[in-house]
């Protein structure tokens, strides 16, 4: 007989499998077009980045980096269980923690496992709760400790539902076009002071925010 901790177990599962079965059949009927690849080629190449992309921007980019097995930084919140467990379905180690939560420890698993695999990281840097659009510090110290480079990507669509949410999440109408943008890649020293870490959390903050920008007006689209 089922506890109650496998019921929600299952629940958890079913959630995750239904959640990648919607975010698969919305994003197949999308036309795709991508920016600005060539110049962060070998980073992704060689499976030592960092991947960072806006809350908001979270739907396209994890379906195109499906299967890729990369290690994810998910909030420990309710809702970023949902997110996690769609995460796993499509072959990623999610691990759970944010600025406001479990934050330092998260952190520290984070590091410890791109270490030990030649493996990709995925950073929602204004997440879970922001402010919008702007970078937390975390990703920084996490390049700064591993040496991988930061990618930043984004994206915006020609039709979307876009939620009042605090992040303004996007929703992709299905069979609507989509571009997917990303910039140059920020690289950042092992041995940082504490003003100069700041120089390079704005640095991909503005750069992030360039791209989404540019794909956002793109479409005719101003969401800030």
């Amino acid at each position: 007989m089922f506890s109650g901790r496998h019921l929600r177990e299952f629940k958890w599962q079913l959630i995750g499998v239904i959640g990648k079965c919607v975010v698969d059949l919305i994003c197949a009927t999308l036309r795709i077009r991508v920016v600005g690849y060539e110049q962060v080629r070998p980073d992704v190449e060689s499976r030592r980045f960092i991947l960072a992309f806006w809350h908001s921007r979270i739907l396209l980019v994890s379906y195109l980096y499906q299967g890729l097995e990369g290690a994810i930084l998910v909030s420990a919140s309710d809702d970023g269980e949902i997110m996690a467990r769609i995460l796993q379905q499509q072959g990623h180690e999610t691990i759970r923690g944010s600025t406001t939560r479990y934050g330092v420890r998260a952190l520290a698993r984070m590091v410890k496992a791109l270490r030990r695999d030649a493996r990709p990281a995925a950073v929602v840097p204004d997440g879970p709760t922001g402010p919008r659009f702007v970078v937390q510090p975390g990703v920084i110290i996490l390049a700064q400790k591993t040496g991988y480079p930061i990618v930043p990507i984004s994206y915006s669509v020609k039709r979307a539902k876009i939620f009042s949410s605090w992040d303004r999440f996007i929703l992709p109408c299905p069979f609507t076009e989509a571009t997917v943008a990303y910039g140059r890649s920020v690289r950042v020293p092992r041995q940082l002071e504490t003003q100069q870490r700041e120089a390079y959390r704005v640095l991909l903050e503005d750069e992030m925010n360039r791209i989404t920008r540019e794909v956002d007006v793109h479409y005719g689209h101003r969401i800030e």
